[in-house]
C-alpha cells in the first residue's frame, strides 16, 4: 500500500467534496501551511466558534482543533491567545492552559468590529493570526452556514481582524469559513459546496474533511519539521471532546450534545489522528 501523506490523511472520509479543491492547492499544503507557520513565530491568535442554529450553540469541530495547534505553539515556545465570542469563549476558557489567554470578540456592528480589531491588533501585537473552523461572510456580507442559512446575528465579526492583518493560516472543511475566501472564484463550481462562499481571505489555507483533522495536519507538519511529536494523544483528544459535551457543545451534522465531531462518533472521529502519529513514526 501506498504512504499516505498527510493530506491524504485529512482528505479522507470527505462527506461535503471538500476534496475537490486540492486541485487548486500545493501538493504538500499541510506542510507548506506548517512551515509558514514557523517563519511567522511569536504571539500567536487562534480563532474559532461556529454558531449551530438547530443546536442553539457552538461546534465541536473547531475548539478541539484550536487547542491541538495551541499546545503545539506553547511547546514551541510561543505565546497563544484565544479569540472568539461568548458562544464559544466558556469552552476555550476550559481547554487553555494556565498560561494561555481567551479573549472575547464583542457581537457588534460592522463599523464597531473593525475598531475592536485594530485596538486588539495594537495592544497583543501578534506575528500570526489562525482562523480554525470560523465563519466568514460571503461576497454580500452575510454570514452562512453550510446549509445557507444566515447566522449572521450569531456570529462575531472576527473576519475583520483578518481584513486588516497581513499573516494568517484559515482552516476550513465546508468553503464558507475565514481562509476561504482564497478559493471563492472556483468554489461555486463544485456542486456540494456553497454557491456563495466565503469572502474572506487567509495567507495559507489548509482543508480537510473536519477541521479539527486540519488543526492535527498542521500540528504533525510542524512535528515533521521540528523532530518533536506535537501531536495530542488519543486519550487527551477523546477526554477534551468529553469536555467539550460538558460544556454543552453539539455535534455540526446532528445538532445533538454527544461525544462526536462532524457526525463521527468519538473513536472514528480519533482515527486520522492515530494514522498522523503512524506516519511520524515512519
Amino acid at each position: 500500500m501506498d504512504h499516505k501523506s498527510i493530506e491524504d490523511i485529512l482528505l479522507q472520509k470527505d462527506k461535503r467534496g471538500i476534496a475537490s479543491l486540492r486541485q487548486y492547492l500545493p501538493t504538500d499544503y499541510a506542510s507548506q501551511t506548517a512551515k509558514y507557520l514557523l517563519q511567522n513565530l511569536g504571539p500567536t491568535v487562534i480563532t474559532t466558534g461556529f454558531y449551530i442554529l438547530y443546536g442553539g450553540t457552538v461546534e465541536t469541530d473547531g475548539p478541539l482543533g484550536a487547542k491541538a495547534i495551541g499546545n503545539a505553539l506553547e511547546t514551541l515556545g510561543q505565546k497563544v491567545i484565544y479569540l472568539t465570542d461568548h458562544y464559544c469563549k466558556p469552552i476555550m476558557d476550559a481547554l487553555a492552559s494556565p498560561t494561555e489567554q481567551t479573549i472575547e470578540f464583542p457581537l457588534t456592528d460592522a463599523d464597531k468590529s473593525t475598531q475592536f480589531a485594530r485596538e486588539f491588533l495594537r495592544d497583543i501585537r501578534p506575528s500570526l493570526l489562525i482562523s480554525i473552523e470560523r465563519c466568514s461572510p460571503s461576497s454580500d456580507g452575510i454570514y452562512r452556514n453550510m446549509l445557507s442559512k444566515d447566522v449572521s446575528g450569531f456570529t462575531a465579526k472576527i473576519d475583520k481582524i483578518f481584513d486588516i492583518f497581513p499573516h494568517s493560516i484559515g482552516i476550513g472543511d465546508g468553503g464558507n469559513e475565514i481562509g476561504m475566501g482564497k478559493l471563492q472564484a472556483v468554489i461555486p463550481n463544485h456542486p456540494k459546496l456553497p454557491r456563495k462562499p466565503a469572502a474572506t481571505v487567509t495567507n495559507q489555507l489548509l482543508i480537510s474533511s473536519v477541521s479539527n483533522w486540519g488543526g492535527w495536519g498542521l500540528v504533525a507538519g510542524l512535528s515533521n519539521i521540528t523532530g518533536r511529536n506535537l501531536l495530542p494523544t488519543i486519550e487527551e483528544e477523546q477526554a477534551r471532546l468529553k469536555k467539550c459535551v460538558e460544556f454543552g457543545l453539539v455535534d455540526g451534522i446532528t445538532g445533538e450534545i454527544k461525544p462526536s465531531v462532524d457526525g463521527f462518533s468519538s473513536d472514528e472521529y480519533t482515527i486520522p489522528l492515530q494514522e498522523l502519529h503512524q506516519f511520524l513514526e515512519t
